[in-house]
């Protein structure tokens, strides 16, 4: 049997980069611990490429694929640039068109409740 699709939802998508699997993993532990995401995807060994302070630069990263809600944005943008290691680390939030009714109730239940 097919699941419903919820649209018109509140969830959103984080991206982000860390410098390291380690620091990955433990912005990601932390957010989710204080339910600020209910979950953090890791995608080790990306690579990239970009312009910082009038150079092109290259770097291997670990990108996360934060899952949220857009009540809890702010609060999960300034507790990663407090906890970042990088002095202007990539923020950028994806809209969630539709997704399943079960996953969207366990994102939901998953975080803080404002």
């Amino acid at each position: 049997m097919l699941e419903l699709l919820e649209s018109n939802t509140s969830a959103r998508i984080v991206l982000t980069t860390a410098a390291s699997v380690d620091e990955a993993r433990t912005l990601g532990r932390t957010l989710v611990e204080e339910r600020l995401a209910a979950c953090a995807t890791l995608i080790p060994t990306v690579e990239s490429i970009y312009h910082w302070q009038g150079a092109v630069e290259s770097a291997s990263e670990t990108m996360l694929l934060i899952k949220t809600d857009i009540a809890q944005l702010g609060a999960l943008q300034a507790r990663l640039l407090a906890l970042h290691s990088y002095s202007t680390p990539e923020f950028l939030v994806l809209p969630v068109e539709s997704g399943s009714e079960a996953y969207l109730a366990w994102m939901k239940s998953s975080l803080k409740q404002t």
